[in-house]
C-alpha cells in the first residue's frame, strides 16, 4: 500500500520537478516566466493533436519541442 502511494507521488511530481528546475535556470538568466505549467499543458495538447492527426507516436513526441522554440523575431538583436 505505502509503496504504491510513493510510486504515485513520484510519478505525479516528476514533470513538475523538471519544470521547476528549468524555471530556476531561466530565472538565473534574468527572465521571469510564470507560464511554465501552461506551456506544459500546451505541449501535451499539441503532442496529442499531432498523434491523432498523423498516427505517429514519434511525431507526437517531437512536435511539442518544435512548437516551444522561440521565433527569431522574439529574441531581438
Amino acid at each position: 500500500m505505502l509503496e504504491s502511494v510513493l510510486i504515485t507521488i513520484a510519478t505525479a511530481a516528476t514533470p513538475l520537478l523538471i519544470a521547476a528546475m528549468g524555471e530556476l535556470v531561466v530565472e538565473r538568466s534574468g527572465v521571469l516566466n510564470l507560464g511554465v505549467e501552461g506551456m506544459m499543458v500546451m505541449g501535451a495538447v499539441t503532442g496529442f493533436g499531432v498523434a491523432i492527426t498523423t498516427g505517429s507516436p514519434c511525431s507526437a513526441c517531437s512536435r511539442p519541442f518544435w512548437s516551444a522554440q522561440p521565433s527569431p523575431s522574439s529574441l531581438g538583436s
